[in-house]
């Protein structure tokens, strides 16, 4: 083993004398590394809150290898699933969360994955933060038997533990995520709920009244909405009389929070969850965020905003280069490193492609399965009273 190790030491002492730098760059080790470092983050704006979250964010290697890594991944796979819609091979509704990266990760960062979490329709993102596959996530969104849903979901009806979907209605999860987060309380495990919900959903009617249940029975519910400026194809402006959405809660703490800004959201995300956990109820979360799709594949999204307005959040907000900026200034990676995790990533992604194109599609004998948890088989109504179909739970 030592005479192994004295060769390779001559070859890459050998092989300095000719390559000069070069070889400084290739046989760079992990103790060459910072391991950690202390970063300033944007101040979150309050509301009925005395302090708010720190102004500096401590980010260790592993972490930020893990956020880039997972960031990736969420705008890798996003734009594979445009690339597949285009070629028809997924249909209907399909809604991209590329350029809203940091909100998922940054929450996630900041919770446990004991603890729960419930979306609207844009959560291919959250369906991998909470533990779902990139082959999974594809295969469900092609409709295959190997989706996470087994291929009965699609884009928007996908769930792992703990996270709950993936819901269509918009607005519908904010009152579910409450019933949740009162089984937290009942159940007295010390867990909490995230509730996601959009802009665009913001003025529902049923948000305000699971507001007033929330803070009546302090349930440890964090309320996010994540703020992308266009509900659909309405910017905020012309949808909202008040578009300071964190104060929406009215009687309920809340934080406005840069949300292109994985430490930012990271922050937050852990000042809520402690507020949760201390029996002091609700909060609600803003995240400023964009998207760089449109709402669905069916829209372009340049007929309500201009494409320069696009290139300029790309350009100037990008929470992907963001991150990988602060890494490389900081001696925490190293370019080649993280061209590395991009080969990875797309590799993954290309796999799991192959894959959701040619896993068989569910039979038909599966179509009424999983109706009940846990039941014994029981006969289902087709689409008239002589059709009978099985259900096995």
């Amino acid at each position: 083993m030592r005479k192994m190790l004295t060769i390779i030491s001559n070859v890459l002492r050998g092989s300095a004398s000719r390559n000069g730098a070069r070889v400084v760059v290739s046989a760079r080790t992990y103790a060459d590394f910072t391991p950690q470092a202390t970063f300033d983050i944007k101040k979150c704006d309050l509301h009925k809150l005395e302090e708010g979250p720190p102004l500096q964010a401590v980010l260790t290697r592993e972490e930020g290898l893990q956020y880039y890594r997972t960031m990736q991944t969420i705008r890798r796979m996003e734009l594979k699933a445009d690339q597949l819609y285009k070629q028809k091979i997924i249909r209907g509704f399909c809604h991209l969360y590329d350029g809203q990266e940091a909100c998922a990760m940054g929450i996630e960062g900041g919770i446990n994955l004991t603890d729960h979490l419930i979306t609207a329709y844009r959560a291919h993102g959250y369906t991998l933060t909470r533990g779902g596959t990139v082959r999974e996530i594809m295969a469900e969104l092609t409709g295959r038997r190997g989706g996470i849903a087994k291929g009965k979901g699609g884009s928007m009806h996908m769930y792992t533990k703990h996270f709950y979907g993936g819901n269509g209605i918009v607005g519908a999860q904010v009152p579910l995520g409450a019933g949740v987060a009162l089984a937290c309380k009942y159940q007295g495990k010390n867990e909490l709920c995230v509730c996601l919900y959009g802009d665009g959903a913001a003025n529902q009617g049923q948000i305000f009244e699971t507001y007033n249940m929330a803070s009546l029975w302090k349930l440890p519910c964090i309320f996010i909405c994540e703020n992308n400026k266009y509900g659909m194809g309405t910017s905020v402006e012309r949808a909202a009389a008040s578009t300071d959405y964190y104060k929406r809660g009215d009687f309920i703490p809340g934080l406005r929070v840069d949300g292109m800004d994985v430490l930012c959201v990271r922050e937050a995300t852990k000042f809520a969850a402690d507020h949760c956990r201390s029996g002091k109820g609700p909060i609600l979360m803003e995240l400023q965020t964009y998207r760089y799709h449109g709402h669905s594949m069916s829209d372009p999204g340049v007929s309500y905003r201009t494409r320069e307005e696009i290139q300029e959040v790309r350009s100037k907000s990008d929470p992907i280069s963001m991150l990988k900026d602060r890494m490389l200034s900081n001696n925490m990676a190293s370019v080649e490193e993280l061209k590395e995790i991009d080969v990875e990533v797309r590799k993954e992604i290309e796999d799991a492609a192959q894959f959701a194109t040619t896993d068989p599609e569910p039979p038909l004998d599966d179509l009424c399965n999983h109706i009940f948890y846990n039941d014994p088989p029981l006969e289902v109504r087709g689409t008239n009273p002589w059709t009978k179909l099985k259900s096995v739970s």
